[in-house]
């Protein structure tokens, strides 16, 4: 099957978009990191701030194995389960009590994005611009 230039972009522009969305949440582990510690904590789980940092450590792994092409399927699994958990442990029932629904959005939205993670385990990195690592073929 022929690779044109439209699916080569296609490929990189969703990587670099997943990238992005990931690089904005370590980015607000970093510089809201009270903030979340607190959310954390109020979730009920125990050592938030040792959690907030092994998220931000994770979140950029997931950066850089989207922008390289390295062990970007097993990235896009790991990150798959990680945005399903986080949508059942800070969005879920408990949280829809606001008056503008904005929780339940919030919860809604992980699972596209989860969809969209499992396609890019499924097809990978694209043949441009990747580095062949990996356990996952």
């Amino acid at each position: 099957m022929e690779n044109s230039g439209w699916k080569t972009g296609s490929v990189l522009l969703a990587r670099f978009i997943m990238a992005a969305l990931f690089a904005m949440a370590f980015v607000g582990k970093l510089v809201m990191s009270g903030m979340m510690v607190e959310e954390i904590a109020k979730a009920g789980f125990p050592l938030p701030m040792l959690l907030n940092w092994l998220a931000a450590a994770f979140e950029l792994g997931l950066i850089l194995a989207f922008l390289t092409g390295a062990y970007f399927r097993e990235a896009s699994l790991l990150a798959a389960a990680y945005v399903i958990f986080l949508a059942f442990a800070f969005h879920f029932t408990s949280h829809w009590t606001d008056e503008k629904g904005l929780e339940f959005g919030a919860f809604v939205s992980h699972f596209p994005m989860a969809a969209g993670l499992l396609y890019m385990a499924v097809h990978g990195p694209g043949e441009k611009f990747s580095m062949k690592l990996g356990w996952l073929k």
